[in-house]
Formats: structure tokens, sequence, C-alpha cells
């Protein structure tokens, strides 16, 4: 609404005047905050550093003793447990701290701070990151559909740069998840590395009868990767919101025993289907390596064969650990709540 005269605008500029003093003076106290901060961020970080340094030289020692009496055993086997937990909470005050980029987002982005502090924010990210691929997915799966009904060379290009694409980005954004103290293990990452090279492998297959052979088996596959994807998406979710419930457990009448038992079944569902697909990138690898030898094939189909090959071997690998792991972690986790419900139960006779 504009003012009715000069002497309203005169006035109202004063007034802006003497608001705008107040925010410079409040735009100074900020910048002292933040130059406190930062200085407050240093220490805590050197603080970390000095923790893990005695830490380690604790354990150096410990290993060095020649332990033979049950007491000194058993001191040494509560500060074990101790450096466990330690760890864990220095683990948890460094999440609060930023981190360096490491050198694929320098080499990216440079050194734009991607550290992101509230925790908040952080499970925001990571959802935005889960609900980005699920978008992709349903995308890719439309496509993938479309293309298996029809054979226009437009639409196979824009699929194909749409995987380019969205590897990429997914590399990038998996890489400010590292940062932010994501345990992405290294082979997921390395696959999404792959898996770009794979991409534009395809994009630049020339038109030729071996990519016609092999062009509706790789529809189906995106298909099926589309449908593991989405799958994936829904286990991922509820790990989510129940770490984020975990975060809030005293709100929450959520355990944790009861979660790690979710997730167990959880990934027990999606073990199969994740499986499945890594035959079917056999099966592709298999496929490509019978076409290197018609006449006439382009390098595109031994280097695609190779890759394949290699996306199936990490992931049966990878995902065969995993399960070992989550078995062992499985069954101390019930002898560590047995153990505790028991102790509890003791309290509560003596207590009685």
């Amino acid at each position: 609404m504009e003012y009715q005269s000069l002497d309203a605008c005169v006035e109202t500029w004063e007034e802006l005047g003497k608001e705008f003093k107040a925010l410079e003076a409040f735009n100074k106290e900020y910048l002292e905050k933040m130059e406190q901060l930062c200085e407050m961020q240093s220490r805590c970080s050197k603080e970390i550093g000095h923790h893990h340094y005695q830490m380690g030289r604790i354990k150096k020692s410990i290993k060095n003793f020649n332990i033979r009496e049950p007491e000194e055993k058993e001191k040494i086997k509560r500060m074990q447990h101790e450096f466990e937990i330690r760890e864990q909470n220095l683990n948890e005050i460094a999440q609060t701290l930023p981190k360096p980029n490491g050198m694929y987002l320098k080499i990216i982005l440079g050194n734009v701070n991607v550290s992101i502090l509230n925790k908040n924010d952080k499970f925001k990210y990571k959802d935005e990151y889960e609900k980005f691929k699920l978008v992709l997915s349903v995308i890719g799966f439309l496509l993938s559909v479309i293309n298996l009904c029809t054979n226009v060379r437009a639409l196979e290009l824009s699929f194909l740069f749409l995987l380019v694409w969205y590897y990429c980005t997914l590399t990038i954004r998996e890489s400010i998840l590292k940062v932010n103290g994501s345990k992405i293990k290294g082979w997921w990452r390395l696959h999404h590395f792959i898996s770009t090279v794979a991409s534009a492998v395809l994009l630049v297959w020339p038109q030729s009868p071996s990519w016609y052979i092999f062009r509706p088996q790789f529809m189906v596959f995106n298909v099926y990767i589309s449908i593991v994807q989405y799958l994936q998406f829904r286990y991922q979710q509820g790990v989510l919101y129940r770490l984020k419930a975990l975060g809030e457990r005293h709100n929450m009448d959520i355990t944790i025993e009861g979660f790690h038992s979710w997730m167990w079944r959880g990934l027990g569902f999606l073990l199969p289907f994740l499986f499945l697909g890594y035959l079917f990138q056999l099966y592709n690898a298999w496929v490509l390596f019978q076409l290197t030898y018609e006449v006439d094939s382009p390098w595109q189909v031994s280097v695609l064969a190779m890759l394949f090959f290699i996306l199936f071997m990490g992931n049966m690998i990878t995902t065969s650990s995993v399960i070992p792991q989550k078995i062992k972690e499985n069954r101390k986790r019930k002898e560590e709540n047995k153990a505790e419900h028991k102790n509890n139960r003791g309290e509560n006779h003596k207590t009685n």
C-alpha cells in the first residue's frame, strides 16, 4: 500500500533509520557469536583428538601388560567396555562439528561447507535422499515400460541420459551424507560410480544388431530394479523413522530391542529380491559376453559385460557379508538383554 503524503514517507524513512541502527547492532552481535562458535568448534575438535590419542596410548599399554590377577582382568574388561561407550560418545560429539569435504566433493563443489550440524536437518536430508531415489525410480520404471512397448530412439536416449544424471547425482548426495556421518559402505558408493560409467557407455552405444538384442532384456532389468528400489525405500523409511523415534525415546514408547528386531525382519524380507537382482546382473554380463563374439560387435559390449560382472560380484560379496554380521549382532544383543533383565530382577528382589 502506498503512502498518501511526502511527510508520511519521510517519517517512515526516519523510523527505518532507527530500526537499521538496531539491525546493525544485532548483526554485530551475531558476527561476534559466529566467531565464538568457530573457536568453540575448533576447541571441541582438538579435545576429541586429545581423547583419541590418550585412549590409543592406554589401549597400547594394556596390551603390553602381563595381567594374571582376576581383579586386574576385571578392571581391563570394564575399561574396554567403557572405551566402546566413550568412542560412541566422541562420535556423537564429532557429528555436531563441521567436517572437511572428501576429495570427490572438493573436485565437484570446491571447499563449500556441506556439514549439517542440526540433527533434524540431517534426518530431513536423508529422508529427502530416499524420496529422490523413489521419484527417479518411478520415472525410470515408466520410461522402461514405454521403451518395452515402443521403439523410439529419442525415448531410449532420454532414459539413458536420465540414468547418467541420476547416478551422478547419487554420488554427490552420498558423499554429502558421508561427510555428515552416514555409515554408507564404501562398496555402495563405488557401485554408483560404476553405474554412472555403465550408463554413459550405454548412452554412446550405437544402434546395432547387438543393441537391439540386449535392449529388451535391459529394459526388463530396469523395471525389476525399480520395483526393488521401491521395496528398499519402504525399508529405509521404516529404519529412518524408528531411528528418529529412538532419538526421542523419552517421548516415544519404542525400545532399542524392538527397533533392531524390526530391522532384521525387514532386511530378511528384502534379501531375496536383492539377490535375484544381483543374479539378473550376472545374466546381463553373460548375455553381453556372448554378444562380444558377434560380428562387428562394438567396444561398448565387452566393457558393459565387465562392468555388470563387477557389479554382480561386489553386490553379492557385500550383501552376503552383512548376513553373518547381523546374525552375530542380533545374538549378542539378545544375550545382553537377557543379562540386563536378570540383573534388574536381582535388584528388584533385593529391594523387596
